[in-house]
């Protein structure tokens, strides 16, 4: 169901509206030097009390990205207390990040060690059995990123962990997981797609937002 985009003109949007919405996506994100210019620019209050939280996550976040688990789940402990205690999930990728970066470093006799130290002890529960068997068919490749389990070692992985790890630390400070703006798409999403099921007899195609934004 498409709508007519001169009845959007119709809709007044504040612009402190907006500027919060860019506002939140640039907090979420760690982009410290491009939210004070654009608090500069629009004369909007600086939101001080996010400042030093928000370099302190970017730190950690930095330190998951750049190859440096280890010291991420140290930050993460120091800044975010039981947070890593109380998500096993996150806790457990971060030092699957680490076991890959060992692998990749071909120090293989290192890595199982780690391994049978910190990332075994999961596998008391079932859902980190899977896992744990994948990334130890990692040590039976003489090239591991060849692999059939190769993306464990890719940028992506580590890309989703660091966004978990962002997300939780956001979280565990009381501050929304997720932009304003990512959850105005959702919205809009749902909402479209409710509106196209409530059409279909009509025979209207299924709402897509990659079209939709395209428009």
């Amino acid at each position: 169901m498409d709508v007519d985009p001169r009845h959007y003109e119709q809709i007044a949007i504040k612009d402190s509206d907006i500027h919060n919405i860019v506002l939140s996506y640039l907090v979420h994100n760690c982009y410290g030097e491009t939210l004070e210019s654009f608090v500069a620019c629009s004369g909007m209050p600086e939101p001080a009390d996010f400042i030093e939280d928000m370099e302190k996550r970017k730190g950690i976040v930095r330190c998951a990205l750049e190859g440096n688990a280890l010291k991420a789940v140290e930050l993460t402990e120091r800044v975010a207390g039981d947070l890593l205690e109380n998500n096993k999930d996150l806790h457990f990728d971060l030092l699957s990040l680490h076991f890959a970066d060992l692998v990749c470093a071909k120090k293989c006799t290192e890595a199982l060690e780690f391994a049978q130290k910190k990332l075994t002890p999961f596998g008391k529960e079932k859902k980190y059995v899977e896992k744990l068997e994948d990334f130890m068919a990692l040590l039976a490749y003489e090239e591991p990123e060849k692999s059939p389990v190769f993306h464990l070692l890719g940028l992506e992985y580590r890309q989703h962990v660091a966004d978990k790890l962002n997300r939780a630390i956001l979280a565990h400070t009381n501050l929304p997981s997720y932009t304003a703006i990512e959850r105005l798409i959702q919205q809009t999403t749902v909402v479209r797609q409710s509106l196209n099921q409530d059409h279909g007899k009509d025979g209207i195609p299924l709402f897509s937002l990659k079209d939709f934004l395209k428009g």
